[in-house]
């Protein structure tokens, strides 16, 4: 009889700590802007219509990788990278032609502060207005090649028109 009183005895102490997992966790309760208290605000919510592709990195070095892919679509009019970094980089060098066809004193500078090359900037500045004169935008394009070999990932080209 000691033995199934010393059960007993173990199963109410466990039993306020099978109620609390049973009931599951319990959200903290925080205030948003407008008063409101919600228990889902502290938990990160789904990146709906967020168009900037994030690549797998913290956001300084995916700057410094669509700088440095910038720079040298622009030096070399076609490079060959990742599908998604084609089409992450790809609007980044139309705002880099949209501003050299505006040749404006502030667009030079703009655009030096994100080509790393201060040259290439001053060359795109004097070829971009006669070459893209009559393009709206759309400036370059991504095509889509086989996978690369090892990792098979989805490679692309993207190059300027």
């Amino acid at each position: 009889t000691t033995a199934s009183a010393m059960r007993f005895a173990a199963l109410l102490l466990l039993l306020p700590a099978a109620a609390a997992f049973l009931a599951g966790p319990q959200l903290p309760v925080t205030s948003s802007r407008n008063g409101a208290s919600s228990a889902l605000s502290s938990l990160e919510m789904m990146r709906h219509g967020k168009r900037v592709a994030k690549l797998g990195l913290p956001q300084d070095q995916r700057k410094a990788l669509l700088r440095s892919l910038t720079t040298e679509v622009i030096r070399h009019g076609r490079i060959t990278t990742t599908l998604a970094r084609a089409k992450a980089v790809r609007s980044e060098v139309d705002k880099m032609i949209s501003l050299a066809k505006d040749g404006s004193l502030a667009a030079r500078r703009q655009a030096m502060g994100w080509v790393y090359d201060k040259q290439l900037v001053h060359a795109l500045f004097e070829q971009a207005p006669e070459r893209y004169a009559e393009r709206q935008g759309g400036y370059c394009r991504v095509l889509q090649t086989l996978p690369r070999k090892g990792d098979n990932s989805k490679m692309g080209i993207i190059e300027l028109v």
